[in-house]
């Protein structure tokens, strides 16, 4: 495999909106973001994924745009967005920038202009229908719940928004409309970025017409055509949010030799704590030999071709510690444990801002706290549909977007030292315990934790580009192998909050431990809970 400059490289993801406020309205900005580079320096991280900055009504918090070339004025100016690259590149830090290209905002000039009449230059920028039988044009459903079509009463037709009726469709089988999308990467590569993470990139090429949405027949076509008019050269990293997409599928967009994208978001394993077949809001218990096959899966079948991204949370997923780890008693424990199985596999790992501190899931009293746009829906729908308000809540707690948007918690100052107003959304109570102040003063600290597994990363080969083996172990504990050359490491952790045996311990070959989140380990043979050790040897 050709060795890249962002193998090795960490990402830290910034919901600029809930990271810093610089100016005391209560939303994070640029500023905020520029204030605290020193902090993700020393951290170690090499890219800042930045969620989307752009001028937007902000229906959907930044991901309806209505203009991808210039700052939204909560966050800033593009003068601020230009001092950010400039600093961030002065600390060996580039910034990863959102392309949202699978839709626009209804207020972007372009969707103002298609909705005029039908013959408008722009009406093919976006997927229009005539209606059936004075009916929706399908039964398509939104992933935000409710028809995925929208009647628009001046022109007649229906138009496609498979997400909010705010989110128009934008139509990438008209030539001019992947050129326009070009243009905003190529302005944004002019500006110094190093990175693109592009939003449900594989719903692009959908074809509503044989009622294919995801991985349309022309998408390879289209990243191909991309790569060569816009990437090839540029030096920046791709990533694109691909959540419909299997291993076999990911080797095609992420080859070296097709010419697509570097890498993809697959959630399959974020999956595995939802009835099959069900919404991500119908819970179940993760089952640990489900997440050893799936992670396994995508290490063994990217391993040759393609690469991996690795990643427990993101501004979409609840809290990781929360989620499969121990949010209370064992909250270091099981936040170091989840960061050393994920950070030694094979791949490009992505932190999401207050993961490096374990920042928890959140338990608003009521719904008003709430912002998410996908969350109010579902929870007028079930309500609808006659599900308890009590039942309708367990799922907001354990699911819930706003889990991951709650304001960063810096210190114990008012609203977690996040701004000096009144924030967007509520910061999480638990703030006054949980903050980066705190955490960096304690004596188990996960910041500190986090430093060192991304230190490891930069310093030994072997966590780049070394073999994965899973290992057989007790079901509540997870083991693999990495191996290149002569040298082996093992990574064993506990994924319980119990003591448990674990015969592997006393087989281990001679060797020397890299890093563990306890301070003595091997405690007769069993690991404590949540225990994670990483354990060196040469074959």
């Amino acid at each position: 495999m050709k060795r890249e400059w962002w193998h090795k490289s960490v990402v830290y993801q910034i919901y600029p909106r809930s990271f810093q406020d610089s100016n005391g309205d209560g939303i994070g900005d640029l500023q905020g973001i520029i204030s605290r580079l020193d902090y993700l320096q020393a951290l170690g991280v090499d890219l800042i994924w930045l969620c989307p900055v752009y001028v937007s009504p902000n229906e959907d918090n930044g991901y309806d745009v209505s203009n991808y070339y210039d700052i939204h004025p909560e966050y800033g100016t593009m003068a601020d967005m230009e001092q950010l690259i400039d600093e961030a590149a002065q600390r060996g830090i580039g910034i990863m920038m959102d392309i949202v290209a699978n839709h626009t905002s209804d207020e972007h000039p372009w969707f103002v202009s298609a909705s005029k009449d039908r013959n408008n230059p722009f009406r093919q920028f976006y997927v229009w229908r005539d209606g059936k039988d004075n009916r929706e044009p399908s039964e398509l459903q939104s992933f935000f719940g409710g028809s995925a079509w929208e009647y628009h009463e001046q022109t007649g037709q229906y138009y496609l928004h498979l997400f909010s009726k705010k989110q128009p469709d934008l139509n990438w089988h008209y030539p001019p409309v992947r050129q326009a999308i070009y243009d905003v990467m190529r302005f944004w590569i002019s500006k110094g970025i190093r990175g693109f993470r592009f939003d449900v990139i594989d719903l692009i090429a959908k074809e509503v017409d044989n009622n294919i949405i995801a991985n349309g027949p022309l998408l390879h076509k289209y990243l191909q055509e991309m790569h060569r008019e816009v990437l090839d050269g540029a030096n920046v990293v791709t990533v694109g949010e691909a959540g419909s997409v299997d291993v076999e599928q990911a080797i095609l967009y992420t080859a070296p030799e097709r010419r697509e994208l570097n890498m993809i978001f697959s959630f399959e394993h974020l999956a595995l704590d939802e009835e099959a077949g069900k919404q991500k809001w119908d819970l179940k218990p993760l089952v640990l030999d489900d997440l050893k096959q799936v992670l396994s899966k995508w290490q063994y079948g990217l391993a040759e071709s393609g690469w991996n991204s690795l990643f427990w949370n993101n501004h979409d997923q609840p809290r990781i510690v929360s989620r499969w780890g121990n949010d209370t008693i064992y909250r270091y424990e099981s936040a170091t444990m989840l960061a050393t199985l994920l950070h030694m596999m094979k791949g490009t790992p992505y932190i999401y801002q207050g993961e490096e501190i374990g920042m928890t899931n959140v338990r608003f009293p009521d719904l008003s706290y709430y912002r998410d746009i996908e969350t109010l829906q579902m929870y007028k729908e079930r309500i609808q549909k006659g599900y308890s308000h009590e039942e309708i809540m367990t799922s907001i707690y354990a699911k819930s977007r706003d889990n991951a948007r709650t304001p960063m918690q810096w210190d114990q100052t008012d609203h977690a030292g996040f701004t000096t107003g009144t924030p967007w959304i509520a910061v999480n109570p638990n703030y006054v315990n949980i903050n980066v102040e705190k955490d960096l003063q304690a004596e188990r600290s996960i910041y500190r934790y986090y430093q060192r597994l991304i230190q490891l990363r930069k310093k030994t080969d072997i966590v780049v580009y070394g073999d994965y083996q899973l290992l057989e172990t007790e079901p509540q504990i997870y083991a693999y192998t990495r191996q290149l050359g002569k040298e082996r490491w093992y990574i064993i952790c506990n994924f319980t909050d119990k003591m448990v045996e674990c015969k592997l311990l006393n087989q281990l070959p001679t060797g020397e431990m890299i890093l563990s989140n306890y301070q003595k380990s091997f405690l007769n043979g069993s690991l404590r809970p949540y225990e994670a050790i990483i354990w060196k040897t040469r074959i």
